[in-house]
């Protein structure tokens, strides 16, 4: 049952890209590139922090949105991992962590879809439950 935003899997995968980005980032090979570092754990951040505040949003249109931020933020994560190549992170390191970027993308995408197919779901009962007027009968000219 999801009652908190920390319940939210895709809020938990983001939890654990942004655990490993900082950590990868507190290397010593990061002080060189200070902007990159920032920037990487700022897009980490912000995959966690959209899953939390789509939570809190009204309708789940809106937390759809806020996920899709989400998973641009993991894309994000993921690009600046290629700039990391650069002598900052070992091919292991990179792949470890764009697999988790991948993985959190994943979840999110696959909780837009559930999110998606609730609101069709709920819509076509209501459409059901609605009844329309009977249309007017024809006038005579």
């Amino acid at each position: 049952k999801i009652e908190r935003f920390e319940d939210v899997e895709a809020w938990q995968r983001a939890r654990e890209l942004t655990r490993m980005v900082y950590r990868l980032t507190q290397k010593p090979s990061f002080a060189k590139d200070q902007e990159l570092r920032n920037q990487i754990r700022a897009a980490a951040g912000s995959a966690m922090h959209n899953v939390a505040e789509g939570f809190d949003s009204e309708t789940n249109v809106e937390f759809i949105r806020f996920l899709r931020y989400a998973k641009r933020s993991c894309s994000e994560v993921q690009s600046e991992l290629h700039l990391a190549l650069a002598g900052l992170l070992s091919p292991a390191e990179f792949k470890a962590a764009y697999e988790q970027a991948r993985i959190t993308r994943a979840t999110m995408r696959g909780f837009i879809n559930y999110l998606r197919k609730y609101e069709t779901a709920r819509a076509i009962s209501m459409a059901r439950k609605v009844k329309l007027p009977a249309p007017p009968p024809p006038q005579d000219s």
